[in-house]
């Protein structure tokens, strides 16, 4: 850029900087921001003489072919955006552009220095959080030597989380296994009206499947919203009490038991919790699970207290006695106060030692006293404190014989003179080691149900032997100071954990500032992959077309650019590729992948350069036509891909044929998504398929009344399935001869609540496609069971009609039989139908399982026999006793010289040489039961003699029994 004819000023170039521009300049490295930076550059141009705008430009919509006049300056690595100048491109010289590049890299060195700064701040904000944490600790461990009560120390620990994260509403579980109920002592919810009592106990059973009883069942964390619980819960899931946006509980653990939990929940949409969050509640709840039994263990110790003390006042025959239990007690409250105390103290691990020490010496006689610890990876004793008057130092040994051995083996006091160790030295059990001692008394130290030391005192003189109550009492303080050991080291190991984390974060500090000299390489790189990055998430692998996701954007744009005119009409094109399924397994995945890049390649061809044609996985293809006209520029575009696909494919040494199914979507005002549109082209294009593949269709109001109809009667299924609307209605079966009921077939009827009583013609197809069929068929047999044995009577039967699709699964017999005995039903009232469809399917196991059944008494029937292959091998194969002629060949014998006479005389022939019964289906006139009885059938059913009802209306009908 020039400045003005006949006019010089200074350049930084030759070195002399005047007063102005080195203003300037200071300012510029003072600046905060990114805007700080703009301005200070802008003030810069004007002290250079220079003229132009200057402003920052994402870098994904940098122009490589940049204007004249343009010029990048400096790149910002925090938001990836460049500075540009644009001016007058007359104005550029060699002298300009060299103060340009000066100035811009003064700015980039400043924007640097400013992205450093910002990632130092993250990780002082995490130090930040680390900090927040260990107050929170200690603050938890203050509450267990306080003397609150235990709601106070409740909303304590309520305050402590809520430093932590969201906790608004929070609150805590017990959990007690010897009466199997949970206690809610403390909780605190925004949206629940009727919150439980503190000091009710709710039985566990009450509370199945909801969130605080997964949480005692697994023992594990667990959050998300209630549409992500009920998922990973799997059916194990009941909502109780409000609907929250999102919930995170996690367990209060004894070691590995489960005793209550912590659940906090939000309300709010725009609060969710992390894996940071839990991990930190989990974390956090422990400390609180050894609070809250610390302060159980205080009350414990008060109510004993207590106890005494009353027990004093009651009697004064041993006044001397309790006024002594009582000083006891006082001294090991004190004791236990102390040792809370000192376990919350921030002295070191040998002063807190020394100072148990004193504590146990002012209970017993402590003179020689030590501490032992147990390395479980090394297998060794160590002894962090000892004071003997005898053994002046301990030094760590392996896992030996010795008494402090014995206690760690057994996890059980040992109170020793040295006739009890020879006693235990003669078994092998114990042998004494170092100077020998008069009496020994060690107890355990236990923490998470583990035995990890010793606390043992001894003495070498007569003048003092331990008895029974010492050891009790040991024990009763080795709890405490178990405790007390375990917090300690929990601190001791946070402390180490800060100090690591400082030292690496010092180490990382270290490691940015080796990294800043070639930061500019790195940014370089990392913007690169960021475009590779970016192309590849909008690009197909296989095929290099673009993807849904970039096919959704564009169609996004469409559709917005539609709304706000509607003379920008598009079209959306779903293609499918017609049996690709057969050539994928016949000549291989290989070949088909080949195919699906040709066929997109191909259909790209039939396109204008604007249209985008993407795949959307396995043989399907999008493609969005803009620009359009009408709907039937689109059809065009349809049939000429069409054509192009129906040309054989060179795939190597083969020529593969395929062809295309394609529906067609246009926009409507009612479309607000893009994915309503690639959904109604979806379903045109199965339209398409229907009607005989190798075309195209057009999604219109009726395909989509279809669409929603069938939406509507999914749901409706669904929920009928809940409400119980199936229900059995019963036509009874005859004998021919004088009209009496023999038994009855169970048929299936939907009581739907708008459409009336609805046959299975008119629903069961949409059930099997969406899985409920089979559910819908346990409802009727479970209705069937209950409602067989009056039914039936003494000597009739129940027929019941059983899919081919439940004999895939192995276990249906024995799940008809409990079912049978669960409703007390005799197996010989129950007949079971299949037809021969069923029995091709799998049939050695469909014969176990008839055979399973006709053992069991089930009667077999083989249902609408004539209509399929008819084998004879069925016959004498499967258990089958009863045959059931179809429909089809009743309704024609009622014509004379029907050819369906010969046929049904030959069934009842066969039946009669097997010994099997025949029953006619479909009679529906006098004509076709004479004709039956003349060829010598004796059953049949049909509207004749009754139509399908309930079983109230049959429940006054006498049963006969078939002869």
């Amino acid at each position: 850029m020039n400045s003005a004819p006949g006019r010089s000023f200074p350049s930084p170039a030759s070195g002399v900087i005047p007063a102005e521009l080195r203003e300037t300049m200071e300012k510029l490295f003072r600046a905060v921001d990114s805007v700080s930076v703009l301005e200070t550059c802008e003030a810069a141009l004007v002290h250079l003489g220079l003229t132009g705008t200057l402003h920052w430009v994402s870098s994904e919509a940098e122009d490589p072919a940049a204007p004249p006049g343009r010029m990048s300056l400096a790149k910002d690595p925090q938001s990836l955006q460049t500075l540009v100048l644009d001016g007058d491109p007359a104005q550029l010289n060699d002298v300009a552009t060299a103060e340009l590049a000066w100035l811009g890299r003064l700015a980039s060195t400043r924007l640097r220095q400013l992205s450093e700064t910002g990632r130092l701040y993250e990780a002082i904000s995490r130090l930040a959080m680390a900090e927040r944490l260990q107050r929170a600790l200690y603050a938890i461990a203050d509450l267990a030597g306080t003397a609150h009560n235990m709601s106070e120390m409740m909303q304590s620990l309520h305050s402590i989380v809520g430093m932590l994260m969201y906790a608004e509403n929070f609150y805590i579980f017990l959990y007690d296994p010897g009466t199997d109920s949970v206690r809610f002592p403390y909780y605190v919810d925004t949206a629940d009206q009727k919150p439980p009592s503190p000091d009710e106990t709710y039985p566990l059973q009450d509370m199945r499947h909801s969130l605080s009883w997964n949480l005692l069942q697994t023992g594990q964390p667990i959050m998300g919203s209630v549409e992500e619980l009920a998922r990973q819960l799997e059916g194990r899931f009941q909502l109780v009490g409000p609907a929250c946006e999102h919930w995170l509980g996690v367990p209060l653990l004894r070691g590995s038991q489960v005793v209550g939990g912590i659940a906090v929940q939000s309300y709010r949409a725009d609060t969710h919790y992390t894996r940071h969050d839990r991990d930190l509640l989990n974390y956090v709840a422990q400390h609180m699970q050894t609070a809250l039994e610390r302060r159980e263990a205080h009350a414990e110790l008060e109510r004993r207290v207590a106890d005494r003390t009353a027990a004093l006042r009651a009697t004064n025959r041993v006044l001397r006695q309790q006024v002594l239990q009582r000083q006891r007690g006082e001294r090991l409250q004190s004791a236990l106060f102390r040792i809370a105390e000192l376990a919350s103290a921030p002295e070191s691990q040998q002063n807190f030692y020394a100072a148990v020490h004193r504590v146990v010496g002012g209970l017993l006689y402590a003179r020689n006293f030590y501490i032992a610890l147990l390395d479980e990876s090394s297998q060794t004793i160590s002894f962090p404190y000892s004071i003997d008057e005898k053994e002046t130092t301990r030094q760590p040994r392996p896992i030996g014989n010795g008494a402090t051995e014995y206690v760690l083996k057994h996890g059980k006091p040992l109170l020793a003179d040295r006739q009890t160790f020879d006693r235990l030295a003669e078994v092998g059990e114990c042998v004494q080691s170092g100077t020998p001692s008069v009496c020994w008394l060690g107890v355990p130290l236990v923490w998470d149900d583990r035995v990890m030391g010793v606390l043992a005192v001894q003495s070498y003189s007569p003048k003092h032997i331990y008895d029974t109550r010492d050891q009790e009492l040991l024990t009763f303080v080795s709890y405490h100071i178990a405790n007390a050991l375990q917090r300690k080291q929990t601190a001791e190991s946070l402390k180490q954990a800060y100090v690591n984390l400082e030292r690496r974060v010092t180490e990382r500090t270290r490691a940015l500032a080796l990294a800043n000299r070639d930061l500019r390489e790195q940014i370089a790189e990392r913007e690169r992959v960021e475009r590779r990055l970016m192309y590849e998430t909008l690009h197909d692998s296989l095929t290099g077309l673009p993807n849904r996701t970039l096919l959704l954007q564009r169609l996004g744009q469409a559709l917005q650019g539609y709304h706000a005119d509607a003379a920008k009409l598009f079209a959306v094109l779903f293609i499918d590729l017609d049996r690709f399924k057969v050539i994928n397994d016949s000549v291989g995945h290989l070949i088909g992948d080949d195919l699906l890049f040709q066929a997109g390649s191909r259909i790209r061809a039939c396109l204008k350069t604007r249209d985008l044609v993407a795949r959307l996985g396995g043989d399907e293809f999008a493609v969005l036509l803009e620009g359009i006209s009408d709907a039937g520029k689109a059809t065009v575009v349809a049939e000429r891909i069409i054509a192009e696909l129906h040309v054989p494919f060179r795939l190597g040494i083969k020529e593969i044929f395929t062809s295309a199914s394609i529906g067609i979507a246009l926009p409507a005002q009612h479309y607000q998504q893009p994915e309503e549109l690639l959904r109604d082209a979806d379903a045109a294009m199965y339209r398409a398929k229907d009607e005989g593949r190798h075309r195209a269709a057009m999604f219109d109001d009726r395909l989509r009344r279809e669409v929603l109809s069938l939406l509507e009667m999914e749901g409706d299924l669904r929920r009928a399935l809940t409400r119980n609307e199936f229900v059995p209605f019963y036509q009874p079966i005859v004998s021919l001869e004088d009209g009496r009921t023999v038994g009855y077939e169970a048929l299936l009827r939907w009581r739907h609540p708008d459409r009336g009583l609805l046959c299975p013609g008119d629903f069961l197809a949409v059930a099997e496609e969406n899985g409920s069929a089979e559910s819908i068929d346990w409802q009727i047999f479970e209705q069937v069971a209950s409602q067989a044995s009056m039914l039936a009577g003494a000597d009739g039967f129940v027929s019941l009609n059983v899919s081919g699709r439940h004999f895939r699964l192995p276990d249906l017999d024995d799940r008809l039989l409990n079912l049978l005995r669960a409703h007390r039903v005799n197996p010989r009232s129950l007949r079971i139908e299949v037809t021969e469809r069923t029995l091709l399917e799998n049939p050695s196991q469909v014969k176990r399982m008839l055979d399973n059944l006709r053992d069991h008494g089930v009667g077999i029937a083989l249902d609408d026999f004539g209509t399929g292959y008819s084998s004879l091998s069925y016959l004498h194969q499967y258990p089958i006793e009863t045959l059931k002629i179809d429909r089809t060949f009743i309704t024609e014998l009622a014509n004379a010289g029907s050819p369906s006479v010969p046929v049904v005389r030959a069934i009842q022939v066969l039946a009669d040489s097997l010994q099997m019964q025949v029953i006619a289906e479909g009679i529906e006139e006098e004509a076709q039961r004479q004709a039956l009885r003349h060829i010598g059938c004796r059953f049949g059913q049909g509207f004749l003699f009754a139509r399908p009802q309930s079983a109230d209306f049959w429940l006054g009908t006498t049963i006969s029994t078939v002869s």
